[in-house]
């Protein structure tokens, strides 16, 4: 491969010359040929160190690619500076070497995938594959196991499996070897020709680990450590840099990085739009509501925002003035208390466009998880595992739970569960294509439902 490489960026460098000069490099300028030289020479040494000659079997291929652009642009810089350093950098084309990127860039991604697919075909077959025993059968070991087994062309054969604590009772594949202690595991390993062990316990099993590290400290072949994260309700599972140790995020929400900065900022230009074109309608609104019941036109509660933090949610007044008296009481069907215009107004979600204010003044989102009465925070917390961490991202107008049905009154646990894991499932998975999906999903279907009242 690395030969391939090397052979590739070299005609990749002769064929832009044509591109560029209509000539061969020959006739250029002799720091072109410096250059393709050099830099040859320089991929031939780097990209073993930007681990492009590793195994990547059961890594995916844009990954690759990425670290393959990457590491050709990190060579093309080195060389552009030795081209300064040896005083020719006035003589080099600029465009020459643009293309020489480009070209070669695809060069280097046709024969990695020639070579990957030919690898492929050998593995789904059955050739070049590796013996794999699975240690912990919980969500995360079976899940693997059936990826194996699935994108055969990885080359992976599960051969044993041991099931762990508290799975003593899972089914298994009778043609696979189930082991049912940690001693048989290192027995069998020193009995049959295994290459690699997924290691998948809990992290609760952390005994076993040890004791299992011990057991395998003589072992030659490659041991991974998948944690068991799919059996824990958390909303993420990011490995990071924390002070210079690899740390894993259990609740961080996805748009917290340089994606939440995208998602702020289209929320104030969509508040702002929508405020504007719909100023002729929030006007009529606001005239029917002050016409047909008195009291304020607008109606203002205390809220939970993001991280907790108290915010007044701002809606049209849908109801009569009355007192609450320290408790929050969900809208009924026929519910006495709606005003007539208010009736209206909560079946077609208009009393909620004031909260466009709240996301102008940054305490909601176009879309998220719709922020609840503080009495029903305090309800649901103790009853709903899951349920507060609602509140790690910006409450929105609407939300994934609101455009599949899940809106309006939830007057038992079971509703409140439904909705808290449509929200759960919305932080999870999270992306900015998601939202204007959301949004438009609202917009022509989703300001009306029957639990709507």
């Amino acid at each position: 491969m690395r030969v391939l490489d090397i052979i590739a960026l070299w005609a990749a460098g002769q064929l832009c010359s044509l591109l560029r000069f209509s000539a061969p490099l020959s006739d250029a300028a002799p720091v072109h040929t410096i250059l393709l030289y050099f830099g040859c020479a320089l991929a031939f040494l780097l990209f073993n160190q930007f681990d492009l000659y590793g195994s990547w079997r059961g890594r995916s291929m844009p990954a690759m690619f990425a670290q393959l652009a990457t590491s050709w642009a990190i060579v093309l810089v080195v060389g552009l500076l030795f081209s300064f350093l040896i005083h020719h950098v006035g003589y080099l084309s600029r465009l020459w070497m643009f293309y020489w990127y480009g070209v070669g860039l695809v060069f280097l991604m046709v024969s990695r995938a020639l070579l990957y697919s030919m690898l492929r075909y050998l593995r789904g077959k059955g050739l070049n594959s590796k013996r794999v025993v699975i240690v912990g059968y919980g969500h995360t070991g079976q899940e693997m196991h059936r990826r194996a087994m699935q994108q055969n062309w990885y080359g992976y054969e599960v051969t044993a499996v041991y099931p762990g604590p508290g799975h003593a009772d899972v089914t298994i594949d009778p043609a696979i070897v189930r082991i049912d202690t940690l001693e048989g595991i290192h027995e069998y390993v020193r009995q049959n020709q295994v290459h690699e062990i997924w290691i998948t316990l809990p992290m609760s099993a952390s005994a076993q680990l040890q004791t299992l590290q011990y057991m395998l400290r003589n072992a030659l072949l490659d041991i991974r450590w998948v944690p068991d994260t799919m059996s824990m309700q958390i909303l993420s599972n990011k490995v990071i840099n924390f002070l210079g140790l690899p740390a894993v995020e259990l609740n961080q929400p996805g748009a917290s990085d340089m994606r939440g900065i995208v998602k702020d900022l289209f929320d104030k230009v969509f508040a702002i739009a929508a405020l504007l074109l719909l100023a002729p309608l929030l006007v009529a609104i606001a005239i029917a509501i002050k016409a047909t019941s008195p009291g304020p036109i607008l109606f203002r509660q205390p809220r939970l925002g993001l991280n907790g933090k108290h915010f007044n949610v701002y809606k049209f007044r849908s109801m009569k003035v009355h007192e609450e008296h320290g408790t929050v009481t969900q809208a009924t069907k026929d519910d006495p208390r709606i005003t007539r215009i208010g009736a209206f107004l909560r079946r077609t979600s208009l009393d909620e466009l004031p909260q466009f204010i709240n996301v102008l003044l940054g305490d909601m989102s176009v879309v998220g998880p719709r922020p609840h009465a503080l009495q029903h925070n305090e309800l649901y917390k103790d009853k709903l595992e899951m349920y507060m961490l609602r509140h790690r991202v910006k409450p929105g107008i609407t939300g994934w739970a609101q455009v599949h049905g899940y809106r309006g009154e939830t007057d038992t646990v079971d509703k409140m569960a439904k909705r808290v894991q449509f929200d759960l499932h919305y932080i999870q998975h999270w992306s900015f294509w998601m939202d204007l999906k959301i949004i438009a999903w609202t917009a022509f279907k989703g300001w009306t439902g029957n639990n709507a009242y």
